[in-house]
């Protein structure tokens, strides 16, 4: 397959050379030839829609679509064609290669159309198959949570607000919260894949087309539900492409926060976590060292991903209607950021599955009194104290308790009484971990039971999902 090099798709109305840097400078294909699937797809179906009005014959179209396999089948062969070409963009490559299969006939393809639609519509299609990609891979995700949720729902961890030590957890409860915020992004994902799926063929440049070619069964044999509803609109909307960016720029910032929780839990200061050797590095200096340098290149390369979409927003925000060359920069940020995300949910998955937690330590650290205050003002509700009230004298026993310079849940019972009568022999009943756990047994709560619940609710959304995206449950 070799090149036509006066083939421009634009260069009749002009007498002199484009200058060189700025030809340069303005190609696009380094980027959009990664379009090159689904601008051979669209190029197959306005092929057929040529036919149904008329402009091919059938003999025409079955050289056509013989002539684009054959481009495919090439590349295929030899992908080192696509780095070489000196094409402006990916619609200019297609038709080039075409031209030389053909002849003329392959310039009778672009009949009735304009690159402003073409590559709308192969965008759109990437994002549509983007989203599957990364559902599968949240799904991993998701999966590597549910398993060591299951794996650690009898050990207890510190519950932290404010980063202190709050009320006494599960740790299968603090993984599934994380759990909860990734389905949340299965949910804005496939807003982002519905807001894609319209297909713009058939707008031409900004008017619409004067062939009367059949919108709705070229969206049908891209596999669009629908197509888009003015052609001015459709050639320079954008927002599909921000609803996605927006997704994974919400999944990133999911990954980063429990990046944050693994590199805390990691250090010699908390000790929840013990680094799997495989998602950890060492250092060229200290030979003791081991890193977890998985979870802080996760929470690095966020940054990058909500870049992208700040600066798509950047670009679109003063275009006026139609399309403007501006849009030209809305494919590598995303492109780039969609990679980054794929890479970052693997490695995230494949550090979660191979964790160890130190159950032990988890367990001393729930272990801690103070960790028990709240349970002791829920005591005094239940004898009929307002809760205000019952805080604050919870409050002077752990000031007593600190004057003392003892835990305060040593304090005798008539210490307590002096504080207040309502404390009774049964007091010291509730004060455990295994009575704070149980008694918060509420949906979505950390006691055992609701857990349980929570952990076999996950695992069905979970089926659902993987029998929606044709994926192994």
């Amino acid at each position: 397959m070799t090149e036509r090099k006066d083939d421009r798709l634009w260069g009749g109305r002009f007498d002199r050379e484009p200058d060189k840097r700025f030809d340069a400078f303005q190609r696009s294909f380094s980027v959009d030839r990664r379009l090159l699937p689904y601008e051979l797809a669209v190029d197959r179906a306005w092929a057929k829609a040529l036919q149904g009005i008329g402009v091919f014959s059938a003999a025409e179209l079955h050289d056509t679509l013989l002539a684009l396999d054959n481009i495919a089948k090439q590349l295929g062969h030899d992908p080192s064609l696509l780095l070489s070409s000196t094409a402006e963009d990916v619609h200019h490559f297609v038709e080039s290669a075409l031209v030389h299969e053909l002849g003329a006939l392959g310039w009778k393809l672009h009949t009735g159309r304009s690159r402003n639609e073409l590559v709308a519509t192969d965008f759109r299609l990437f994002v549509m198959g983007a989203v599957s990609q990364l559902q599968r891979g949240l799904e991993s995700t998701l999966d590597a949570l549910l398993q060591q949720s299951k794996a650690n729902l009898s050990t207890p961890m510190a519950g932290m607000t404010h980063m202190q030590h709050a009320q006494p957890i599960l740790l299968s409860h603090f993984l599934l919260a994380h759990a909860e915020a990734f389905s949340r992004d299965i949910t804005r994902l496939e807003h982002a894949k519905e807001s894609a799926d319209a297909c713009p063929m058939g707008s031409g440049a900004l008017a619409g087309n004067s062939f009367g070619i059949n919108r709705k069964a070229i969206a049908r044999e891209l596999g669009f539900s629908r197509i888009t509803l003015n052609s001015l609109d459709a050639v320079s909307d954008r927002d599909f492409a921000l609803d996605y960016l927006f997704a994974i720029a919400g999944i990133a910032t999911h990954l980063s926060r429990l990046a944050e929780d693994f590199v805390i839990f990691a250090s010699q200061e908390f000790a929840y976590v013990i680094l799997p050797d495989e998602y950890s590095t060492g250092s060229s200096l200290m030979p003791q060292k081991k890193n977890p340098d998985a979870w802080e290149l996760i929470r690095g390369k966020t940054g990058r991903i909500t870049g992208a979409l700040l600066g798509l927003l950047t670009t679109l925000k003063g275009l006026p209607a139609g399309y403007q060359r501006d849009l030209q920069e809305d494919k590598e940020a995303l492109f780039a950021a969609h990679d980054q995300i794929a890479d970052m949910l693997a490695v995230a998955t494949g550090a979660l599955a191979t964790a160890k937690f130190n159950a032990e330590r988890l367990r001393a650290a729930a272990s801690n009194p103070v960790l028990l205050a709240t349970e002791a003002a829920d005591y005094l509700v239940h004898k009929g104290i307002p809760f205000r009230q019952a805080h604050d004298i919870i409050g002077k026993v752990l000031r007593e308790a600190e004057k003392q310079n003892v835990p305060w849940t040593s304090l005798p019972l008539e210490a307590l009484r002096r504080i207040s009568p309502a404390f009774e022999g049964d007091f010291a009943n509730g004060l455990s971990v295994e009575a704070a756990l149980a008694a918060k047994k509420v949906p979505g709560g950390t006691a055992p039971e609701s857990v349980r619940d929570a952990i076999a609710n996950l695992e069905l959304r979970l089926n659902k999902n993987a029998t929606k995206t044709g994926a192994q449950p």
